[in-house]
């Protein structure tokens, strides 16, 4: 078995060799790095190397049994992905599809307004929301007031998006929204430019509506970009960590705790490097879990 190993090795090396540019990058800044994180949660480990401790799963059950904090940022991190993803899929897609039979010109407009938060710098979007959910000068208040809104819905006071535990995480969902636009629509739209036209043509012939050719044909035939963008926006949405660093803090009263923000806590501010990697470690198993699930229920409808 092992001699059969190393002729096909062997036979295969100018495959290694063509691939090995790519390859031990990705084993030296991940792989290699992934190992070292999920060794470092078995450890009490801080600042001072010397003096880290094998402390086995402590970690682990100290997480999930005595952190107040913790379930509380789950359960946001799935609000957030179980609000943004969706709404992000189902928006992209029916953009997608209205813009698809304009000119490429006209095309090229709509892609870039919505990839241009893709390619701007979080922290600038992160600011100009600051100041449109700001209570007493926001414009999001300023516009509510002025087409009355405001009187009928908190009774003529201006609200705090972001200091209320009730709206706060709603209002980084929208943001988070905002920024997840651009990629799904790229994707579909190159998605529909690979089906063919006389499929169309031959359902027009039929006396097909255009609902019945977007049930019928449009969605089959997008299933493995919905896939792909499906699994690539749930794993962007669960490290959501810009928004709530530059805009709450994790506030107000937890409301806005996520994972990622509860790793980046717990290792650069009170040094706890252990407790924040065996954090990463269930984030990974939980990502992980759902990209499995979210293949075998998609690509069975695939084949």
């Amino acid at each position: 078995m092992l001699q059969g190993f190393r002729k096909r090795v062997w036979e295969g090396r100018w495959g290694y060799f063509f691939i090995a540019p790519a390859m031990i990058p990705f084993l030296i800044f991940t792989i290699y790095p992934l190992i070292q994180g999920i060794m470092l949660s078995f450890y009490k480990a801080g600042v001072n190397r010397d003096r880290w401790e094998f402390i086995g799963i402590t970690n682990y059950t100290r997480l999930l049994t005595r952190d107040p904090v913790f379930p509380t940022a789950i359960k946001n991190t799935f609000v957030f992905v179980l609000g943004v993803v969706p709404a992000a899929m189902i928006i992209c897609l029916f953009v997608a599809v209205l813009i698809y039979p304009l000119s490429q010109r006209k095309q090229t407009f709509f892609r870039a307004a919505f990839y241009m938060p893709v390619v701007s710098a979080g922290v600038v979007l992160a600011m100009v929301w600051v100041y449109m959910y700001s209570q007493e000068y926001g414009l999001l208040n300023y516009l509510l007031d002025v087409t009355g809104i405001l009187d009928l819905v908190n009774g003529g006071e201006k609200i705090g998006w972001l200091a209320k535990p009730n709206t706060a995480l709603m209002s980084l969902a929208i943001v988070v929204l905002t920024w997840s636009l651009g990629q799904p629509l790229i994707l579909f739209l190159a998605g529909l430019g690979a089906i063919p036209e006389v499929l169309y043509d031959a359902a027009k012939i039929d006396g097909a509506t255009a609902w019945q050719s977007f049930w019928r044909i449009t969605l089959p035939l997008l299933r493995p970009t919905i896939l792909f963008v499906l699994v690539v926006l749930t794993i962007a949405v669960f490290q959501v960590f810009v928004v709530v660093q530059l805009m709450t803090l994790g506030g107000p009263a937890n409301a806005t705790q996520t994972i990622v923000y509860r790793i980046w806590v717990s290792a650069f501010t009170t040094f706890k490097f252990g407790y924040a990697s065996a954090m990463a470690v269930i984030l990974l198993a939980i990502v992980s879990v759902l990209a499995i699930v979210q293949f075998k229920l998609l690509d069975k409808q695939l084949t």
